[in-house]
This record gives structure tokens, sequence and C-alpha cells, in this order.
């Protein structure tokens, strides 16, 4: 004659439950060391793309402090040397800003970094609108934003006094 089954028994002995159990937070374990690795790399990729600007700033002292006006009337050549200068820039920033979003200390670099170029941006996108769209909302808005407490606006774009 059979003993009735318990709950548990239906569904395997108590040494299966326990396996799939430990399977189981194996698995969830698996999943965060993922999600570590993933958010290591992505800083790690932005810090490298950073120490690339500041390397960069510091080889092109003219772009990274910029006499706006004497780049205008410089060669095509070193116009879009500075062009790709300020890109890289703004790249960096994105980068940065999205891998380390809690670290207010990297937005006040890129804050501090973005205001001599605001003159160029603010030419640029009234020239050319679709400029800025190449980089993300956040750094659209970032850059609007800072020409607008800057006091940069088309048509004259000139860094206000602040």
């Amino acid at each position: 004659m059979s003993q009735p089954s318990t709950w548990w028994q239906k569904y395997g002995t108590l040494a299966q439950m326990a396996q799939a159990a430990v399977a189981l937070l194996g698995f969830v374990a698996i999943l965060l060391q993922i999600n570590e690795i993933r958010f290591n790399n992505r800083a790690a990729s932005a810090r490298q793309v950073f120490l690339g600007y500041t390397d960069l700033a510091f080889k092109n002292p003219k772009f990274s402090a910029p006499d706006y006006e004497a780049i205008k009337a410089a060669s095509h050549d070193e116009r879009v040397q500075y062009e790709s200068f300020v890109s890289y820039f703004l790249y960096a920033c994105e980068e940065a800003t999205t891998a380390f979003a809690d670290k207010r200390e990297w937005v006040a670099s890129c804050d501090y970094d973005l205001k001599p170029h605001l003159p160029f941006l603010c030419e640029k996108s009234a020239a050319e609108p679709a400029y800025l769209e190449t980089y993300s909302i956040d750094t659209q808005q970032w850059v609007k934003a800072s020409m607008k407490s800057a006091s940069v606006t088309p048509p004259d774009c000139k860094l206000g006094k602040s």
C-alpha cells in the first residue's frame, strides 16, 4: 500500500530541489557578473577616450584654448582640424557622462572645457543644424543649455561675459 505523497514529492526529492535552487543561484550570479563586466568595460572605454582627448588637448593648445577668430581666419586644414578636435571632445564627454552618470565631476570637467568652444558650436549649428544631431539627445541639450547660459546666440555667436 502506498503512502500519500507530500507536496514536495510531486516535484522530486529534496536533493533535486536543492540542486535546482543552487543552479538558479549560479545562473543569477553569472548574470550579475556579466552586468558588472559590461559596466567596467564601459567605464574603461570612457576613461580611455577622455585620456585621448586630454592628450589631444595637451598637444594642441591652440585648439583646447582657442582664439576662434584666428581659427576662422586660418587655413581650411586648420579649421577642419579644429572641428575634428571639438567633435572628439564632444564624443569624449558623451562617453564619460554616460559611463559615469552618477559622478558629477565628469560633467563639471566637460562643462569647463566646453565654454571656449561655444562660439564655434553656435556658428556650426546655425549653419548646419544636422551637426549636433550626430550626438545623443543629452549631449545636444547640454550644448544648447551651455550656449544659453553663456549668452552665445546666433547670429553673432560671441561668448558673453560671465
